[in-house]
């Protein structure tokens, strides 16, 4: 059988630790997994105030990227808006960037509430890992400002990858019809839906999710 690295990317406010049953599944089945943390997210020790722009929030990812051997291919599965922090990095490559400065305009900053969380991209989700949510979400940033002047996504980095999107149907803090605008809007090349899935699809149907990512290595691993 095939052997695939996996690497994780978490959601805003989120962590390495929210894909550890999706983690345990890919390993079980032999494969190599990275579940990172984002700048200022899960167990990083930088401070969200030192955190200024998308790149800066993205960077363990490239450096992590870099790390890997010359020849070693990487599935790279992004959550929520760890999809952009996956595009960001496709777009690197072998691009370095040093922060330099410090921001002209405060940034928008948000941080989910216990009912918020219940109701929203938890809501089919066990009880157990809303609980884990409720104690480990951090403050998070969403770099709208950042973002909106951006134009990092090029046909030579972010185009020449290929792209799996996976829709949760039940996703109730990214409603399917903002999944499918995010879809047409990306040129994702494949589409899976998971039925029962809300927006912490790792959690609320971990097995299926474990199966799409199986499948999706298999369908597009290279001769």
């Amino acid at each position: 059988m095939k052997h695939y690295h996996f690497v994780l990317v978490h959601g805003a406010g989120h962590g390495a630790w929210s894909w550890y049953k999706l983690k345990h599944r890919l390993q079980s089945a032999g494969h190599h997994v990275t579940a990172l943390d984002l700048a200022a997210s899960g167990t990083n020790t930088k401070s969200i105030h030192d955190v200024h722009t998308f790149r800066e929030y993205t960077e363990p990812l490239p450096e992590l990227l870099a790390s890997l051997g010359a020849h070693e291919r990487a599935i790279l599965v992004g959550h929520s808006l760890g999809g952009l922090n996956l595009a960001l990095a496709a777009a690197w490559f072998d691009t370095f960037f040093t922060p330099i400065g410090k921001p002209d305009k405060p940034l928008t900053s948000m941080f989910f509430g216990p009912h918020f969380l219940s109701s929203k991209p938890y809501q089919l989700s066990p009880l157990e890992d809303l609980e884990l949510g409720k104690i480990l979400v951090r403050p998070g940033l969403l770099f709208l400002e950042d973002l909106s002047t951006s134009s990092n996504f090029t046909r030579e980095g972010y185009g020449s990858t290929t792209r799996v999107y996976v829709v949760s149907k039940q996703d109730l803090g990214m409603p399917p019809e903002f999944q499918r605008w995010m879809i047409a809007s990306g040129g994702a090349h494949h589409v899976v839906e998971v039925d029962g899935a809300d927006h912490m699809a790792m959690l609320s149907k971990p097995q299926e999710i474990c199966d799409c990512l199986l499948e999706i290595g298999a369908k597009y691993e290279r001769a």
